[in-house]
């Protein structure tokens, strides 16, 4: 009888495992065969993680009052405590506060979008004026840039009727008789504006020599008749 059931456990083996393995079964661990492990804080090879009223909360969560750990020893110092109820009012606020928080960024929101609505509404205001004097100076770049080509073009004509159709226009005579040329410019359109003020003024003195003085009586007018 005992022959087949070899057989049959072989074979079960065989389906079950496909690598050799062997009827291996632990003991089971017994607890608290060595009391309760507390090691000496002042002995140099006590881990870190072993001191402190970190690890002494452990063993007394543990074990309870078997740990020898002091439960009074365990509470926060006023120091302590007056920080954990700073950085809980920082990171754990309460639901009003949160609330109000909340509140004053929606304001705050509010107010900034109301801002910019307002300056998009001003600058759309302002923007037919913007277009306005936009084209005016892209008028007046034309102008300039057509006077430019234009005073160019004049150089051009001067420098080949004074030296030649092969003009250099990096030579030192070119530049000089440029120079030349702008100082007469100069003078010339000093001389208009002399001239012009100087008409203005003999016009404003000949229009005050018509109008009578304060307090002086209108000369009379001449008798046209038969």
């Amino acid at each position: 009888m005992a022959l087949p059931m070899q057989r049959c456990w072989a074979r079960l083996r065989t389906l079950t495992f496909t690598w050799p393995a062997a009827s291996y079964h632990a003991r089971p661990r017994r607890w608290g065969l060595g009391g309760i492990h507390k090691p000496d804080p002042n002995d140099p090879e006590t881990k870190d993680w072993h001191k402190g009223p970190a690890y002494e909360a452990k063993l007394y969560g543990r074990h309870g009052s078997a740990s020898g750990v002091n439960p009074e020893g365990l509470w926060p110092s006023p120091e302590q405590l007056r920080a954990i109820e700073a950085d809980e009012k920082e990171w754990c606020p309460s639901l009003a506060e949160m609330q109000e928080r909340l509140e004053a960024t929606d304001r705050e929101l509010a107010r900034k979008q109301k801002e910019r609505e307002r300056l998009i509404a001003a600058n759309m205001a302002k923007m037919p004026k913007m277009v306005e004097e936009w084209r005016r100076a892209k008028k007046e770049a034309k102008q300039k840039e057509r006077e430019e080509k234009a005073r160019k073009e004049r150089l051009l004509a001067l420098a080949r009727e004074k030296f030649g159709i092969q003009v250099d226009f990096r030579s030192a005579k070119f530049q000089e008789m440029v120079k030349e040329l702008e100082k007469d410019e100069k003078k010339k359109m000093k001389a208009i504006k002399r001239k012009q003020r100087e008409e203005e003024r003999a016009a404003m003195a000949a229009l005050l020599t018509t109008i009578p003085s304060a307090g002086q009586p209108a000369p009379p007018a001449s008798d046209t008749s038969g």
